[in-house]
Parts: structure tokens; C-alpha cells; sequence
């Protein structure tokens, strides 16, 4: 069995190795809605999450204005609107 990879080896980074990014703004619902998601499956994961309000980054506002809320993977774009907990659990896997 000398040189065989075990069936459980990790594939990509460790979770504690990854960021998710929660793009929001105040008083946004769909935001609130995203954010219980985001929570829930990292914290699921064991891994890390931040939040970002648009509103206090120009740079953000530019980019992701009309698609809030929006979830960076890693600093790529995940989703935006809504959340959907499978797919983003997928992506973190």
C-alpha cells in the first residue's frame, strides 16, 4: 500500500483556511436573511466569516451595489441576493 493516497485526504484548504464575506447594508432585509445562512453554515464548517457594509466602502459600493447582499468566497463572488445554504456548504466542501 506503500505511495496510495487515503480515501479521507483533504482536497483544497482547510476550512479554518477559508473566508467568507457577507457584503451588506443596514436595514436590508434580505441581508438579515443571508446573514443567518452565512452564520450558520460556517459555524457548521468551522469557518471564518466577516462582514462588510457596502455603504462605508466606495470600492464595494461600486462594485456590488445592485446585487446586496452578495457572499465572497475566498474574495471571489459566491452568490449574490439570496443565499442558498446547499450551495454555498458545496462551495466550502
Amino acid at each position: 500500500m506503500a505511495g496510495m493516497t487515503p480515501l479521507f485526504a483533504r482536497k483544497g484548504p482547510a476550512p479554518q483556511d477559508r473566508l467568507v464575506t457577507l457584503v451588506r447594508k443596514p436595514g436590508c432585509h434580505l441581508c438579515d436573511d443571508a446573514q443567518v445562512i452565512v452564520e450558520k453554515v460556517c459555524a457548521d464548517l468551522g469557518v471564518p466569516w466577516e462582514r462588510k457594509d457596502i455603504t462605508r466602502d466606495p470600492q464595494l459600493h461600486d462594485q456590488y451595489w445592485e446585487q446586496i447582499p452578495v457572499v465572497l468566497v475566498d474574495g471571489e463572488q459566491h452568490t449574490f441576493w439570496r443565499v442558498n445554504e446547499d450551495r454555498l456548504r458545496k462551495a466550502l466542501a
